[in-house]
């Protein structure tokens, strides 16, 4: 636990945010309020800070996107309750919160698969996204043995059926879903290519940006070129 308070944070990244940055994260969706702090910046603050629980809550309740983001770089997930991730989840009001933020912290407690089952399900187009990216972050930290790999078949072939159904967000966050599980888990790479065929071309509006959604296949392709199938991260957050 660090002596800092979220107000002099607030402080300190108000002076770091920068207009320029504001107009790219605009074009990319982002609401305000927010001060438009670079992600190298939040991570000089996160290894000053490192952990601490509380002080992630009271960021995350000040509703400014650049405070909320650092709030789940320093977040201690295990401590975090589902009262708290049903809170982020709500409060998540664009896609670098519910897709990264939130999900990240999710699966790092020990309520990410359950809350990730019931955000799918969510007619809210954010927390239903939310709730693919969390299992997307699962997949990537979790040892094979921890995960339900009939389940995991049964959502790509969930997926296959009703991607292209889906809202905006969603679409982009289950095609990623397709490459993590293809990426990650090494005995459902070539069910994951195949669910990735069978989709084909997803179309996600990105707003303002040149960003293009990956094609599943191709994607994990790239990973198998690279050796690096099956290969788990400490921690979802990056």
């Amino acid at each position: 636990m660090s002596n800092e308070s979220a107000g002099k944070i607030v402080e300190e990244l108000k002076s770091l945010g920068s207009e320029s940055t504001k107009r790219v994260l605009m074009k990319h969706g982002a609401k305000e309020p927010f001060y438009g702090v670079k992600i190298e910046h939040l991570k000089k603050i996160q290894k000053r800070i490192k952990m601490d629980y509380q002080l992630a809550l009271d960021l995350y309740d000040t509703g400014i996107s650049d405070a909320m983001y650092l709030a789940g770089l320093i977040a201690d997930d295990a401590r975090m309750t589902k009262k708290d991730l049903q809170r982020w989840v709500k409060g998540a009001y664009w896609y670098m919160l519910s897709e990264y933020t939130v999900p990240w912290v999710a699966s790092g407690s020990k309520h990410g698969h359950d809350l990730a089952l019931e955000w799918i399900e969510s007619k809210n187009e954010l927390i239903a996204s939310a709730g693919w990216a969390t299992l997307s972050s699962l997949v990537s930290i979790k040892d094979d043995a921890e995960l339900d790999l009939p389940e995991l078949k049964k959502l790509l072939a969930r997926i296959e059926k009703t991607i292209h159904k889906q809202p905006n967000c969603v679409r982009g966050s289950m095609n990623a879903f397709v490459i993590a599980v293809g990426g990650y888990v090494k005995s459902l790479t070539d069910v994951a290519m195949k669910t990735g065929e069978k989709i084909g071309a997803v179309e996600v509006d990105m707003g303002d940006t040149s960003c293009q959604v990956p094609f599943a296949p191709d994607y994990i392709r790239k990973i198998q070129k690279r050796g690096t199938i099956g290969k788990k991260r400490k921690s979802a957050k990056c």
